[in-house]
């Protein structure tokens, strides 16, 4: 059984997570880790967007710092998430692995059956979106990840409880996504623009309907807990054994460096 590496690095502020992923990536390109998975949280509270979302019209900056969020663009594409009280994760390994299929659609399909595993040990029934073609349709006037599931991401239920986006460079893939323990949907929409209170509205009953964490479906789970969950969802998911690490040095120059550019406003705010 191969064994990946495993980096559990707590709570740390945005503008850091997103650098230590892209460093992460950067140092397995180099040949100087192992494919890794990555476990940690948020400080503070952040809105995170897409790539290829455009700030002025789709976030509230002056709400968002009066709230005391944090604010960062992912190098991955995708739609906002609000990153509170959930587990985020990150898997990085090489295009051409074994264990990955050469397309992103069934890359995906490989890296969720970790998630599903990790649910079920939770004693959630998850189950991946089949591929249908193409991406669900999205509600008119959203920039919120978690409105509709789509390529083999996570559903309970229905509804989506676990949202994903994935990048590649220098023939390495980075997944990260979000497992959500509570969804503060009222602050989510509060930070984001709408064309519309109506469309505000709208988007509100379609999150309340789409979207679920695990706290709605099951009694409270600690940090703790789901760490111990999804490790075990990954081995069991990907059939690898994972072997708990560090940062190396390497990587945390890569990632002090890369956090000077998640931090600025040429960075974030450029479309």
């Amino acid at each position: 059984m191969e064994e990946w590496r495993f980096l559990h690095t707590g709570k740390g502020p945005p503008a850091l997570n997103m650098a230590i992923d892209e460093a992460i990536m950067l140092a397995h390109a180099q040949g100087l880790v192992p494919p890794t998975v990555r476990f940690y949280g948020w400080d503070p509270p952040t809105l995170s967007i897409g790539y290829f979302q455009r700030v002025e019209k789709e976030v509230d900056i002056q709400r968002l710092r009066q709230r005391g969020l944090g604010f960062v663009r992912r190098p991955t594409g995708g739609r906002a998430v609000l990153h509170d009280q959930e587990l985020t994760y990150s898997v990085v390994v090489a295009e051409h692995h074994p264990l990955m299929p050469p397309s992103v659609v069934e890359s995906y399909r490989v890296i969720s059956n970790g998630l599903v595993e990790g649910f079920r040990r939770l004693g959630l029934a998850a189950r991946m979106v089949p591929l249908n073609g193409q991406r669900k349709p999205t509600a008119i006037g959203s920039a919120a990840c978690f409105d509709s599931p789509s390529w083999y991401e996570l559903v309970v239920e229905g509804k989506k409880i676990a949202g994903s986006a994935q990048w590649r460079q220098k023939g390495v893939l980075l997944q990260h996504g979000s497992i959500l323990q509570e969804l503060d949907v009222d602050l989510l929409l509060e930070v984001l623009r709408f064309p519309s209170e109506a469309a505000r509205a709208a988007m509100r009953a379609t999150l309340l309907e789409k979207a679920v964490p695990i706290h709605w479906l099951r009694p409270p789970v600690s940090w703790a807990e789901m760490v111990e969950a999804f490790v075990a969802g990954f081995e069991q998911g990907l059939g690898i054994r994972l072997v708990e690490g560090e940062l190396t040095a390497e990587e945390k120059r890569l990632a002090e460096q890369l956090a000077r550019r998640y931090a600025s406003d040429e960075w974030n705010f450029r479309r």
